[in-house]
């Protein structure tokens, strides 16, 4: 069927053709929420860059009884289709009252989980039927591509580094910035990944600091143990809460909910690589990691049901993974600046380096807004593996842009 919001601008003479002959589908019910993952799938499967994201992943953003955001907002999505019934492009669209930017832009929703063929047309009936929702929420602006929940996973769009993701993040091609910019999105901030050579030795620096905390006998350091999770679940939501709640918007995570996410993680932890600072006994600093799971998840065709779970196991076992990816790395607040990141990195190089079950290193992205944090991953020695973008787009075209402050 076609679809048009009933308050929405006049198109174009050009896009009143192409939309004759295009199909703009709200996602309903079971059999349109499959086309809304067969769309990603058939627009992408081509490149040979591109790993299907688990189904499961994906649907539970868009389910009520999965994904927390819901008891502060709601969210639509389409599938766009030409005539002959091939996907051209889907989008989901959201408003979630924690959503918290810096800025005086007002309330802000969101757009994700937006692919699109090559047509500026086509991206912009998308991006309107989006635009228009959220105006009839009372948005004053939209970011995109973000996620309908926490910033970890689905955020941002690739713009530089066109390797296969890692897992849950975005992947797109080069194409995907023109359509965003042409539309009149701009650049909010960009999202910068890090990467390192597993082999290559840390900087002289990073052992002077540490021979600096190892004088002290306080100062100990341990990998995580799949018998222990509970107590590492606890340090960790300790030094979390610590570092970093209450700053940029993140909230305190409570530890029932740590130890389900380490529970979570149990099948694939490797220990090795995870690691734990403490002075005195207390947690002071956390340093955690995984293998890359979409080395072996790419193997599953985007299914994860018995089956798949018993395959992945076999392939966990058979299909070598070459890299392990940074999900977290803190200090506590009173330690930061002494040495202790030092001290961490060099506890964990001795084992890792040692082992070398792995040949590459990536962190998970790191906002330019926060230079100091960009400065602690480039001493590492590391290079900019990728960079991903957050665009703003407001709604009142007259307003003044202006993109996210530096913390």
């Amino acid at each position: 069927m076609l679809f048009a919001e009933p308050d929405a601008c006049p198109l174009t003479y050009a896009q009143t053709l192409y939309f004759c002959f295009m199909q703009l589908i709200e996602v309903t019910d079971v059999a349109t929420a499959k086309d809304f993952i067969r769309a990603n799938v058939e627009l992408n499967n081509k490149d040979p860059n591109y790993i299907r994201p688990l189904d499961k992943d994906v649907n539970e953003v868009f389910d009520p009884n999965k994904n927390k955001a819901f008891r502060f907002g709601e969210c639509k999505r389409w599938v766009l289709k030409e005539e002959d019934g091939k996907f051209a492009g889907r989008i989901a669209a959201f408003i979630n009252k924690k959503y918290k930017t810096k800025g005086d832009d007002g309330p802000v929703g969101g757009i994700g989980f937006f692919d699109c063929i090559n047509n500026q047309d086509a991206a912009d009936m998308l991006f309107d039927v989006a635009k228009h929702w959220l105006m009839q929420k009372g948005m004053q602006a939209m970011d995109g591509p973000i996620n309908f929940g926490e910033r970890d996973r689905w955020w941002g769009l690739l713009v530089q580094g066109f390797e296969p993701p890692l897992y849950c993040m975005n992947y797109n091609p080069p194409y995907y910035q023109a359509l965003f910019e042409t539309y009149g999105f701009k650049n909010f901030f960009n999202q910068v990944c890090f990467g390192l050579a597993v082999a290559e030795k840390v900087q002289q620096k990073f052992y002077d600091r540490h021979a600096a905390c190892a004088a002290d006998p306080n100062f100990a350091s341990r990998h995580i143990k799949k018998n222990q999770l509970n107590k590492f679940a606890k340090d960790f939501t300790t030094v979390y809460n610590k570092a970093w709640a209450g700053h940029g918007g993140l909230k305190e995570l409570a530890e029932p909910v740590v130890r389900k996410m380490f529970q979570s993680m149990k099948p694939v932890i490797d220990e090795s690589v995870s690691w734990f600072v403490y002075y005195k006994n207390e947690p002071v600093a956390i340093w955690v990691n995984l293998p890359d799971l979409n080395q072996w998840f790419k193997y599953l065709n985007g299914r994860f049901g018995i089956w798949q779970k018993l395959k992945f196991l076999w392939i966990r076992k058979t299909k070598k993974c070459n890299k392990f990816v940074g999900l977290v790395f803190g200090v506590v607040p009173q330690w930061q600046g002494k040495g202790v990141d030092s001290y961490m990195i060099i506890e964990g190089a001795k084992i890792i380096q040692k082992e070398l079950k792995y040949e590459k290193y990536e962190m998970q992205w790191i906002g330019e807004f926060n230079p100091k944090m960009i400065n602690v991953a480039e001493s590492l020695g590391t290079h900019r593996s990728r960079l991903l973008a957050t665009y703003r787009y407001l709604f009142d075209r007259t307003k003044e842009f202006r993109k996210h402050p530096i913390l």
